[in-house]
């Protein structure tokens, strides 16, 4: 049985599950601090620094499961590209649009302000 504070974490690393273009149905979660350091760690200190490959990296280790079948975490470098080849183009892009923070509170009101600006 959850504690309230597990069913809390849970819900906050959640994210809403992703179809690419091709159909496949790609389960997903927000990375925690831990998660992002053990992928830091995967990548070396060489790709740890370089901003678009650990972006892509990032997206990639956000996939729990596509088509019902579940995905490790990566855990070496060869892995990471591994599942990024895995998903490509398609399922990434699809990645990147359900993990966008657009829907939060603190968006909207930028959107609305950015709106205003441009109406001036």
């Amino acid at each position: 049985m959850d504690t309230p504070s597990q069913r809390l974490i849970a819900s906050a690393q959640s994210a809403p599950d992703a179809v690419d273009a091709d159909g496949r149905v790609l389960s997903l979660r927000r990375l925690t601090a831990l998660d992002k350091l053990r992928l830091f760690k995967a990548a070396g200190p060489v790709l740890a620094h370089n901003q678009p490959w650990l972006g892509l990296a990032i997206l990639a280790a956000s996939v729990t499961a596509i088509d019902d079948v579940p995905v490790p975490p990566p855990g070496t470098e060869a892995h990471i590209e591994a599942l990024v080849a895995r998903l490509g183009d398609r399922g990434l892009a699809a990645i990147a649009a359900a993990l966008r923070p657009d829907d939060t509170p603190n968006a909207r009101a930028h959107a609305d302000d950015t709106g205003a600006h441009a109406k001036n």
